[in-house]
């Protein structure tokens, strides 16, 4: 039912946002051939969604209790079988539905491309004259419609490993990014799994206990592997991890470091556009280098291996903000599709997000988008200033009870002070630590600062979720929700909240939904982003720089300002760019080297 790669009929996906904002996603927009991505890190949100969609579509709900064996798994795959019944019954609608204004089939062709031959036959029908030929073309068109593939994503380093009742720790295959993935390859699905996060063995190893990975007996995947990435070489290493395990990547799905939502990774000042020149020269060779240990390990397992390799596509995400970025990406870079994800949150159509928290965003300024330290992960974190997740996090402080509840655990991975792990937003922790702190002796201010810098964990497990309990209303709720977002910095650009039309018509360049036309290149914004991140990154470390670090931030600067030299090359082939525009981009590049060029790499203190 799902789509393979050679079949999708738009150029853009919608990468995973947050917990729940594309967690039903696909029920929204599939049918219009959109692809989309479903977070799989929490099993009680995915179980709360299920029944939702039961009662919505007069289906049965039988619940799985966290005490039924293997429950995790079994919630996902059972939720991921209830999306794709939802989307095959509106596919069957769509597909019978009138050629008339306003009817879904319309919606579908009048959305694709421009450039799309699909595109261009239902043009021909739409100004045919004879009854005869138009109904026979109507039902060409017909049979041509595909909906967006289904896909499912799962971090791979959040592996925690779950207890039985009697406190006893289960078997690996029970923990947390196991069970997701047993949960997927148990699902109907034909689809892609997207692994991000890096390089988790175990996990990768639990890959090639399925059969679903591995070709059929038509020598096909029904189940194909996506690989986010920040670099060639991660792509390199994961690759041929998994082609030893006769494992294929399907698709390698490049995202900036910094100008994304949610976690931010700053690739050591790897810049997009000399990553992306690097995949473009080398992807035959690493095709061809994976594809012999590929075969090698199928023969291994008494498999058959395909007489060439598999088809391997190159996406791109973070930042994209207009249609001659998005065209740039694929012509100049051969990528053969692109990711837009934060710009869907303004999208009521496309996803999980209550009206309050929608509305903040489409109001917010550029500097309400800010990399925070408030993941428990302590990986930098994309924020919005005002969220009803931070205005919770500063009552409890005031109430003198810092920390969450810690109810879904999700995130635990600090044995500090507990032998089994706690999170460092948890009330238990925090108060652990401000009692250590304050043991110390410390001088008042760098008490506060380090008591700061405890408490302004957010609850993600909690908060990521939320915007699924007002808009999705469950039968039980104890708390009242506190909705955290992450969205990346280039929704600051964008401030109307949208129909799915308009949004993708941006995409294509038909509509113009940025809220000043003065935005600056994705690569400005970029190298924007990776500047301020180095600037703070060195003043953080000011009162003790070792060696390593100093190693560290000089090779940073270095690799941004190789990057900036890149980009400087290729402004004059932004063709599609006014020469005004081409000229400010490479002026705004030369401030950008000078600012890093005066900046000083501290000195080792001795």
């Amino acid at each position: 039912m799902n789509p393979t790669q050679d079949s999708r009929v738009h150029s853009f996906h919608i990468p995973v946002l947050g917990l729940a904002f594309s967690i039903d996603t696909p029920i929204r927009v599939a049918r219009y051939g959109i692809s989309s991505v479903i977070s799989l890190v929490d099993d009680i949100l995915i179980e709360q969604m299920r029944k939702h969609y039961c009662a919505m579509h007069g289906e049965t709900f039988t619940p799985i209790s966290a005490k039924d064996d293997d429950y995790r798994a079994r919630r996902i795959t059972e939720y991921l079988n209830l999306v794709q019944r939802i989307v095959q019954s509106q596919m069957e609608k769509l597909k019978a539905s009138m050629f008339e204004v306003g009817s879904d089939i319309v919606k579908y062709f009048e959305m694709l491309p421009d450039r799309s031959p699909l595109k261009a036959l239902y043009s021909v029908m739409a100004h045919t004259r004879d009854q005869g030929s138009m109904v026979r073309i109507q039902e060409k068109l017909r049979t041509r419609i595909v909906a967006g593939a289904i896909d499912v994503n799962i971090m791979t380093k959040l592996n925690k490993s779950n207890f039985g009742p009697e406190g006893i720790e289960l078997h690996g295959e029970y923990s947390d990014a196991l069970a997701a993935l047993r949960g997927f390859a148990k699902s109907n699905l034909n689809s892609s799994v997207v692994l991000s996060a890096g390089l988790n063995p175990r996990l990768y190893g639990y890959l090639g206990e399925w059969k679903e990975f591995f070709p059929d007996k038509q020598g096909k995947l029904q189940k194909r592997i996506v690989l986010k990435v920040s670099d060639h070489r991660s792509a390199f290493i994961q690759g041929k991890f998994l082609a030893k395990k006769g494992i294929w990547i399907s698709e390698y799905r490049i995202e900036s470091g910094l100008n994304c939502g949610g976690h931010a990774f700053a690739t050591d000042g790897l810049l997009l556009g000399p990553i992306l020149e690097e995949f473009k020269s080398k992807k035959q060779d690493l095709v061809t280098e994976l594809y012999g240990l590929y075969c090698g390990a199928l023969r291994e397992r008494g498999l058959d291996s395909p007489q060439t390799p598999f088809p391997v596509l190159i996406t791109v995400q973070g930042g994209i903000g207009t249609a001659s970025e998005d065209g740039f990406l694929r012509r100049y870079f051969h990528v053969d599709g692109t990711g837009w994800g934060s710009p869907f949150l303004l999208v009521p159509e496309a996803t999980n997000l209550d009206d309050e928290t929608r509305q903040r965003l489409a109001n917010a300024q550029q500097h309400d988008f800010y990399l925070s330290d408030s993941s428990p992960l302590g990986i930098p974190f994309n924020n919005l200033r005002g969220s009803a997740s931070e205005h919770r996090i500063r009552r409890r402080i005031e109430a003198g009870k810092p920390g969450s509840p810690c109810t879904k655990k999700y995130l635990v991975s600090n044995t500090e002070f507990t032998e089994r792990p706690i999170c460092t937003a948890s009330r238990q922790y925090q108060t652990l630590k401000i009692k250590q702190l304050e043991s110390l002796n410390l001088a008042p201010v760098e008490l506060k600062e380090k008591i700061d810098a405890v408490t302004l964990k957010a609850c993600l497990c909690e908060d990521l979720a939320a915007t699924a309990s007002i808009t999705c209303p469950p039968h039980e709720k104890e708390l009242s929700p506190a909705v955290a977002v992450c969205p990346g910095p280039n929704l600051a650009f964008f401030s109307k909240i949208c129909s799915l039309e308009e949004m993708v018509g941006h995409i294509y360049g038909r509509t113009q939904l940025l809220s000043s036309l003065d935005r600056p290149n994705v690569f400005i914004n970029e190298v924007r982003l990776y500047a301020d991140y180095l600037k703070n990154e060195i003043n953080k470390k000011l009162d003790s720089f070792t060696a390593k670090e100093q190693k560290y931030f000089s090779e940073f600067k270095s690799n941004m300002l190789e990057g900036i030299a890149y980009y400087k090359s290729i402004v004059p082939k932004l063709s599609e760019e006014a020469e005004l525009y081409r000229k400010r981009m490479h002026e705004e590049l030369l401030q950008l080297e000078q600012e890093l060029l005066e900046l000083m790499i501290p000195a080792v203190r001795a």
